[in-house]
């Protein structure tokens, strides 16, 4: 697993775990160490518990559960509230999942439980990840929630050289590698630096109108 955030803004990002999700029970990993590369974009690798075996589909089946105490309850609600969205990598192939949504005409909060894998392969290589995200829940404080998965195995015409094209399409999400945000950043940092010079500018004239008025008076 990857971060966790608002959709409409990509420079706020969290650990995955920042909510309260749970974990697998296949404990084999448990951090992934980014390479210098991965850390620049922002990638915080955490694994996830979920056991996905090579070619082995995967019917749906229940990998972990939550009790919505309060305080997890507030932390899923303010998240999906936030339209929080999530990344996670399979092979280093990116995917993402939208935590939940809200149902307005009872301000009511629902999550999705269910993690759909298709996962497309060439050979003896993976070359196509996609997540469908599947049973709707409503939150309730106090309820049991539970998390499930499936996996699909696909054979695929995809060249391995050729699986991260998709991600290069102008019409697909992109990856997220920051140069938005980076964009903003620099932009927000301009304004504040004329900001402040304009801040002081007025401050010096205001000065210097004030020592010119007490020079007239000693002249006097």
């Amino acid at each position: 697993m990857n971060t966790v955030g608002p959709y409409h803004n990509r420079q706020e990002t969290y650990n995955y775990f920042s909510l309260p999700f749970c974990r697998g029970n296949k404990k084999e990993i448990s951090h992934y160490h980014e390479t210098l590369g991965e850390n620049i974009l922002g990638v915080e690798l955490e694994f996830s518990g979920i056991d996905i075996e090579f070619q082995h589909n995967k019917v749906k089946s229940d990998f972990c559960d939550v009790t919505l105490t309060p305080d997890y309850y507030d932390a899923f609600f303010y998240g999906i509230r936030n339209h929080y969205w999530y990344q996670m990598f399979i092979d280093d192939l990116p995917v993402w999942g939208i935590v939940g949504e809200m149902d307005d005409s009872d301000k009511s909060a629902y999550i999705w439980t269910h993690k759909k894998f298709e996962i497309g392969y060439n050979g003896d290589r993976i070359v196509d990840v996609n997540l469908t995200s599947e049973a709707k829940v409503r939150l309730q404080p106090n309820m049991q929630l539970p998390f499930s998965y499936e996996v699909v195995w696909k054979p695929s015409n995809i060249p391995y050289k050729h699986r991260f094209d998709k991600y290069l399409d102008p019409g697909f999400f992109q990856h997220k590698i920051h140069w938005f945000s980076i964009f903003n950043s620099f932009m927000m940092v301009l304004f504040l630096v004329g900001l402040v010079s304009m801040i002081l500018l007025r401050t010096l004239r205001k000065d210097y109108a004030r020592y010119g008025k007490d020079d007239e008076l000693d002249d006097m």
